[in-house]
């Protein structure tokens, strides 16, 4: 990092604040970013003079800012996730003909932000605003497989932290999913090998769902893509996984100004 501008830096340093569990001493920012410890101090000491970053004298540490914490409050006021997902899943709906959704994960659950319902469709469960247990909708399952295996352990810690069953179970086979973290490990690693996830008849009897995870600039993921469809009415389903695909990466070069993140081929 040693060429990069200033700016970077400090953005680098802030990154690295978020990510940390609690504040951190100069010297462990600057062994994690490769910087010489009197060029963290300099930018340190003008991120406190913005407001950025505070400093704990007596722990010798430093943490993020209310400047830091007004900036993530903007973003939250300007949904600016949902602005920029809108025209994706509009274009999605009209390729497919089903209705397409944008989730994120909120702890071990689903939140829905945005639900784009193709002409004729019925409204469905995962509306805006409603949450799901992840492990149970192909969004969540799409997004869980995308984490650090440590994060999806810490959680699922035990049997507890999973739903059980499904949410609407279907008959006469109604549907299994994972109650283990083993039998969660298992899934997603076939989320990883196939590139998206699946869902069928565990949220509404007699629908499948389709979802792809859009990834942040850290490789992480930030959302996840899915169509939702009644399950005789896909002839095609490698074109309807092609094009929730090619969705959540567009929705990606969006998000990155067109660049791709880490992780992602």
């Amino acid at each position: 990092m040693g060429q990069v501008p200033a700016a970077t830096r400090a953005l680098a340093i802030l990154r690295a604040l978020a990510k940390a569990p609690g504040p951190l001493p100069a010297g462990a920012l600057a062994r994690e970013l490769g910087l010489p410890r009197s060029t963290v101090y300099h930018l340190l000491t003008a991120m406190i003079e913005q407001g950025f970053v505070t400093h704990l004298p007596e722990e010798r540490r430093y943490g993020l800012g209310v400047a830091a914490f007004e900036i993530g409050s903007a973003y939250s006021r300007q949904e600016p996730l949902q602005r920029l997902s809108r025209l994706v899943l509009s274009r999605l709906v009209d390729a497919v003909g089903h209705t397409a959704h944008l989730g994120v994960l909120h702890g071990r659950e689903v939140l829905y932000l945005i639900e784009e319902r193709a002409p004729g469709r019925p409204p469905l469960v995962t509306d805006v605003g409603v949450r799901l247990p992840s492990e149970l909708t192909a969004s969540g399952r799409a997004m869980l497989a995308a984490l650090p295996e440590a994060q999806v352990r810490a959680l699922f810690p035990g049997r507890e932290a999973f739903a059980g069953q499904a949410l609407t179970p279907a008959q006469p086979e109604p549907a299994t999913p994972p109650a283990s973290l083993s039998e969660l490990r298992r899934l997603l690693a076939a989320v990883r090998r196939a590139g998206y996830a699946v869902e069928t008849d565990e949220v509404t009897p007699g629908f499948s769902s389709v979802a792809v995870a859009v990834l942040d600039h850290n490789g992480h993921p930030a959302a996840a893509v899915a169509v939702t469809y009644p399950g005789d009415t896909v002839a095609d389903r490698e074109k309807l996984v092609s094009s929730v695909q090619a969705a959540a990466g567009a929705l990606e070069r969006r998000l990155h100004g067109g660049g791709r993140p880490p992780g992602r081929a």
